[in-house]
């Protein structure tokens, strides 16, 4: 059984703006069938997609079914307006606002909330990030109000003091998690978070001419040393390759961010993600 806790089917891990133009008018059945098929055949039989405004990931979700794949999606991710997400969710300026998109994801029959709290990584530049993450009482009050609704949160997060600040809040997940210190990582530890740290994003950016060399290396090898510390204090760690971003294939991301995990935790630290594969899916669905 192989496990991918963070893909986005609307994306093809090539060019995403003629991916999401295949989409734009309605779901691409036929790609989206070639891509679970694809999963299928590897032996994927779990997957969680980020999502995507345009309903690729809730038909993706109904599909999955004839391929013997269980399918978590939010429907849609949640950015504050001015933020980053644009490109892929539905935005907010007041919680009022994102009330009733949390409301929307329940209509559409969405398994969990998606927020977008912070911003990307810059990958010819270690440490820079496009934005600053959100303040402390709005990751607060957006976790307050979906756990109110009974939705697990999933959270794209960043930058040592969001990561910290969403876990306090009580997030479910954290995705990416990209320049983390003690205190956040202790953090998660503590309030029972699920990382999902998506190191084919990074690994798959090498030796493509795309970034810098050595930002990416520096990226990547802080990002490993955080995944062996937060597996080393008992942290629930989960795979998720973010499959459709560049360079991270269907099928294959699954596999690359399974192998890289494999490398950075070691036989000693390894047992780690079958337990966080386990928290992932009791908690999502």
């Amino acid at each position: 059984m192989q496990l991918d806790g963070h893909i986005h089917m609307v994306l093809d891990g090539k060019n995403w703006r003629q991916a999401i133009a295949a989409h734009s008018r309605k779901p691409n059945t036929q790609w989206i069938a070639a891509q679970l098929a694809q999963y299928q055949r590897l032996g994927f039989t779990y997957l969680r997609d980020g999502g995507d405004r345009w309903g690729v990931c809730l038909a993706a979700r109904e599909m999955a079914r004839d391929y013997g794949i269980t399918y978590r999606c939010p429907a849609f991710p949640i950015y504050k307006e001015g933020r980053y997400g644009g490109f892929i969710g539905r935005s907010f300026s007041s919680l009022q606002e994102y009330r009733a998109l949390v409301t929307e994801v329940r209509r559409l029959g969405g398994d969990f909330i998606k927020i977008m709290i912070a911003g990307l990584m810059d990958f010819n530049q270690y440490g820079k990030l496009s934005c600053d993450g959100l303040d402390a009482e709005e990751i607060r009050e957006m976790v307050r109000i979906a756990h109110g609704e009974g939705f697990p949160v999933m959270a794209h997060a960043n930058g040592a003091e969001t990561v910290r600040l969403a876990a306090e809040a009580g997030v479910d997940s954290v995705e990416h998690g990209a320049y983390l210190d003690a205190k956040a990582l202790g953090a998660m530890v503590e309030h029972n978070v699920i990382w999902t740290p998506t190191l084919a994003t990074i690994g798959n950016l090498r030796g493509k001419g795309r970034f810098q060399e050595a930002a990416v290396e520096e990226i990547l090898q802080s990002a490993k040393e955080n995944v062996r510390r937060f597996a080393a204090l008992g942290g629930l760690l989960a795979p998720g390759s973010d499959a459709g971003a560049w360079q991270v294939l269907h099928g294959q991301g699954g596999l690359d961010e399974y192998g890289l995990l494999e490398r950075t935790l070691g036989e000693s630290l390894l047992p780690a993600l079958k337990t966080g594969e386990m928290a992932l899916q009791r908690r999502f669905g």
